[in-house]
């Protein structure tokens, strides 16, 4: 499949996605000389970001996106760097204090799995700071999944649905919980953006959720489900203007005890 990512689509909405990683960094326990990888990196900004709240710390983005890479490559520095790389793949655990990720997990196959490495990996004293989405039951995630389900998309989809790997918010207290890591933070929160009008919907997952669909088709194929999924919107939402979008996301910090 295609690289889907459009890392200025995605960038659209950029103060709104900077919400929950101001959080989620605020969770961390800073300590000197920290080594942090953040796990889905995207475009890089977000990565500077954390190797700048930390100063003294070194800092490795890995993504999977070429083109997400392509603008990150620039933020490289010398406690910044990036590296091609799915997060599946990943087993250098062990060599961090901080194992970061916003916004990605929900795209990784088998959370329990991923989980399960990442917990074992992790050396005494590590941190995990990970914030994923978790509105798929709002409107904006539920119609572009019925849609699929129609012809002709399910016949160019060849059948895919586009569903979040993330577990729930108990699940991932639980394994945190088996793994030792006690007095976890596992929350959710609701994260309120203000957009122009409902349309911005529309723009919004364009840089998120419907690249799942858009990676798997042809570009005009694309332009139709994008036409359709904006006209079953706006007809089940109505045109607001503005429109609040309430937005779901699980924060989870939790520390492995020292032996």
């Amino acid at each position: 499949m295609p690289d889907p990512w459009v890392p200025e689509q995605y960038n659209r909405f950029r103060q709104e996605r900077m919400q929950p990683f101001e959080a989620l960094v605020a969770m961390i326990e800073p300590a000197p000389d920290m080594r942090m990888v953040d796990l889905g990196c995207g475009t890089g900004e977000l990565t500077a970001q954390l190797a700048k709240r930390f100063p003294d710390s070194r800092v490795l983005g890995i993504d999977s996106s070429e083109a997400m890479l392509a603008k990150a490559k620039p933020l490289t520095s010398p406690h910044v760097r990036f590296e091609q790389q799915d997060i599946q793949a990943f087993d250098g655990y062990a060599d961090y204090d901080v194992i970061f990720s916003n916004a990605a997990f929900q795209w990784v196959p088998d959370n329990e799995a991923m989980m399960d490495r990442l917990l074992k990996g992790m050396k005494p004293g590590a941190q995990l700071a990970v914030q994923m989405p978790k509105n798929d039951d709002h409107l904006s995630h539920t119609i572009a999944a019925l849609i699929a389900t129609e012809a002709p998309f399910r016949d160019w989809l060849n059948g895919y649905v586009r569903e979040s790997h993330a577990l729930t918010l108990e699940r991932y207290a639980e394994l945190l919980q088996n793994h030792g890591l006690k007095h976890a933070v596992c929350l959710e929160r609701i994260y309120g953006h203000e957009l122009s009008s409902t349309a911005d919907i529309v723009e919004w997952v364009r840089g998120t959720l419907l690249t799942a669909y858009l990676g798997r088709l042809h570009p005009d194929q694309g332009n139709v489900f994008v036409a359709a999924y904006r006209e079953r919107l706006l007809h089940a939402m109505g045109r607001q203007t503005p429109y609040f979008y309430p937005f779901r996301r699980m924060l989870l910090w939790a520390r492995k005890p020292f032996i």
